[in-house]
């Protein structure tokens, strides 16, 4: 049959099927220029591991990125680390640290070796092999994932990317994230595949801020990939330097994994925040209870009550995997419940304050209140998602005056802009105060100092276990009920007050 032949539907289909013969012969030579332009990992990279001339870049240089970054360098990588904060670059090139468990000898060790250098452009990956995205995934303003981090680091780095190189991403986010901000981004604008011409796998943050027990090198790293040869190829560079690796079968295992650990201790702290009040109302000490429960050698594991949660992962890593579930039909209502708890704590501090001055006669408004401590855990500098920061406002909202003194943080940001300085834990400060309240347990305040010069002590966190003085409530613990010293101090601090004398400013 001769073309003229043909019908013009007939000619339509055999048009589109030499077209679509065309591009699948210009896939196939492309993807075949690809191959032979560079080989796959398990041919070329394998040794650049075992002689560490494989290179790296940190995307992130926070409490994530900067721990990771410094133990590839001290394995013997050659590590470039990228931010966006010009001042972090700026004090990690001078080899100071910002990060507690990071010495700046660490550091300036180093960057004498060119093992470690830093910088905010994204043309540093075009020397890479391996690029580790380490950002921050906070929640919106609406309660919901925010990953514009992430999509700006894939943004900033794609254009440079090389074949061959290995993107791991360490954000913790909700399951899918990777493969469809990571993973297919890349694809989109280089044309690439993954498992062939670059490698996705996605790799859990597992920092504990402050732990002298667990570090990067000896935390157990999970690790998912896009395909069976991404899996081999980021399995193989953790494995040349941290203690134990984790494969799983997929990103979104992975991603999953890392929310469920975060969301099994939210809902855990939620159920022994939300028996704390009742403990009070029923006379029974929450802290005996949990100290008794915890001789059970199997089947338990022990929380505790407090002003609230903090950090970056419990507050936060549940909504993102409540978010993915609702995003396809499931509802998470233990998550739910358990956030909400959780969060409702800086309102009952609060309100317990407030009562236990009404009860000494004292009303919170006017009231001289010192928070002890203002970031989230003990002994470190962190003020992400911090209790305390709700506690301090709410007693400003009541018309407290309010100051804080910690150790580690020198100073915050108000909700308005302005900043507030840390005032020096002495006899003087606890004695200016009408109350106390132990909002960070550190282990640098003198407790039984604060308890011998302070009217009244609030203690969120049980650190004053084992101090003397009947000037001191528990939070979960029944309140004393002889208030004998609280109550004559009180009404002497009135009367100081009425004659000009106390501590700093009215």
């Amino acid at each position: 049959m001769s073309e003229n032949s043909l019908n013009p539907e007939e000619k339509g289909q055999e048009e589109k099927e030499k077209q679509a013969q065309t591009r699948a012969g210009h896939r196939g030579r492309k993807q075949q220029r690809l191959k032979q332009l560079y080989p796959k990992p398990q041919q070329t990279t394998l040794q650049c591991i075992h002689d560490r001339s494989l290179k790296a870049v940190v995307i992130g240089l926070g409490y994530v990125g900067l721990p990771m970054a410094v133990e590839m360098a001290q394995s013997g990588y050659q590590v470039h680390g990228i931010d966006i904060d010009a001042g972090k670059v700026a004090k990690l090139r001078a080899g100071h640290s910002y990060i507690i468990g990071i010495e700046d000898e660490v550091l300036q060790t180093l960057l004498e070796a060119n093992r470690l250098t830093a910088g905010t452009d994204y043309a540093a990956v075009a020397g890479a092999d391996v690029i580790v995205i380490c950002v921050p995934t906070p929640l919106t303003d609406k309660h919901q994932p925010d990953i514009s981090y992430i999509s700006s680091a894939v943004g900033g780095m794609t254009p440079y990317l090389q074949l061959g190189s290995l993107v791991i991403l360490e954000s913790t986010t909700y399951p899918g994230t990777t493969e469809e901000h990571v993973k297919q981004p890349v694809e989109a604008a280089r044309g690439w595949t993954a498992g062939e011409h670059f490698y996705v796998c996605y790799s859990p943050e597992r920092v504990d801020p402050g732990s002298v027990h667990y570090g990067v090198k000896n935390t157990p790293k999970i690790i998912g990939g896009s395909t069976p040869a991404c899996l081999n190829y980021g399995t193989q560079f953790y494995g040349s330097f941290l203690n134990e690796v984790v494969p799983v079968s997929s990103t979104t295992v992975a991603e999953t994994a890392k929310l469920f650990e975060n969301t099994f201790r939210s809902v855990n702290i939620a159920l022994v925040n939300e028996l704390t009040p009742a403990c009070e109302q029923m006379g029974v000490d929450i802290w005996e209870v949990l100290q008794a429960a915890a001789t059970k050698p199997f089947g338990y594991m022990p929380f505790y009550p407090g002003p609230g949660i903090g950090g970056h992962c419990i507050p936060i890593d549940p909504i993102y995997l409540s978010w993915a579930a609702n995003r396809q039909g499931s509802e998470l209502r233990f998550i739910e419940l358990a956030d909400a708890t959780n969060r409702q704590m800086p309102e009952h501090v609060v309100q317990r304050a407030t009562a236990l001055l009404e009860q000494r006669g004292r009303s919170i408004r006017g009231a001289r209140v010192v928070l002890a401590g203002m970031a989230y855990k003990k002994d470190i500098d962190d003020l992400r998602e911090s209790p305390a920061l709700d506690v301090f406002r709410l007693l400003s909202v009541a018309g407290a005056d309010v100051v804080f003194t910690d150790p580690m943080v020198p100073v915050f940001r108000q909700d308005d802009g302005s900043m507030l300085q840390s005032r020096p834990a002495s006899p003087e400060l606890w004695t200016w105060a009408d109350l106390v309240i132990i909002t960070t347990d550190h282990s640098a305040f003198d407790y039984q100092e604060m308890a011998d010069h302070a009217p009244l002590i609030f203690d969120t966190r049980n650190a004053t276990a084992g101090c003397n003085g009947d000037n001191i409530v528990v939070l979960g613990q029944p309140e004393r009920h002889d208030y004998g010293r609280a109550q004559s101090l009180v009404q002497e601090k009135v009367a100081e007050r009425e004659t000009g004398d106390g501590y700093g400013e009215s």
